[in-house]
């Protein structure tokens, strides 16, 4: 079964050992996409707003997808670690601003993230 990375150059790059997508091949095709937060392409620069870190991560998470040849409809799983509860509202507007009625398994944890400027990650996982 190939199991192919995912590191497409319109997405930040990778930091401390870890792929932004794995993607298991076979009969049917799964897309493992890492935790991202709201750095823009330089991997440095982040923005200061819940939303626009959010964009962001979608755009991220879009990229990832489209280089597995896959869309946001293929997610099948969601998880979203929140920096803060407050963020939760913002939170749901945001995904269905980019899902729409696609309603994968999704879970929100509230926690501190690794960097205090990260008002929230996202991973996902994608089938085809």
């Amino acid at each position: 079964m190939p199991i192919l990375a995912h590191n497409p150059s319109d997405v930040f790059p990778p930091y401390r050992a870890y792929c932004h997508g794995m993607e298991v091949r076979g009969e049917s095709r799964l897309l493992f996409i890492s935790g991202l937060n709201g750095y823009m392409v330089d991997g440095k620069t982040m923005p200061d707003s819940f939303e626009e870190q959010a964009d962001l991560i979608w755009g991220h998470i879009q990229a990832i997808l489209a280089s597995a040849g896959m869309q946001l409809t293929n997610i099948v799983s969601l998880r979203t670690y929140l920096a803060d509860p407050a963020f939760d509202d913002a939170n749901v507007r945001m995904r269905a601003k980019y899902m729409a009625n696609h309603t994968p398994s999704s879970t929100v944890i509230c926690c501190q993230l690794l960097d205090p400027r990260w008002k929230l990650e996202i991973e996902a996982v994608a089938a085809t």
